[in-house]
């Protein structure tokens, strides 16, 4: 479906909440709800909403790794796969 078939004012998703709610968990399409003709909020569910700041928790996670990577602090392959091999021989 097309993000405007899911353009809803307020005062619809006042009357026709359990309806909305319904469709979201069906399709996983997220409805974007307006308030005086302006986007407002959307409303998405709990399982793209997890997927979603998961997402950004793991980009953040890259960007402090190439921030660090640029900054000469990460380790090469070499380095990395020798730390490895010297943690199994002391277990």
């Amino acid at each position: 479906m097309q993000a405007r078939e899911h353009i809803r004012s307020i005062s619809y998703l006042k009357s026709h909440a359990a309806q909305i709610s319904e469709e979201v968990a069906a399709t996983g399409a997220p409805f974007i709800i307006t308030q005086n003709g302006e986007a407002a909020m959307v409303i998405e569910g709990v399982q793209q909403y997890q997927e979603k700041e998961d997402l950004i928790a793991l980009l953040k996670l890259l960007a402090l790794g190439e921030k660090d990577r640029q900054a000469g602090l990460g380790l090469s392959v070499e380095e990395s796969r020798a730390q490895l091999a010297q943690r199994r021989q002391q277990r």
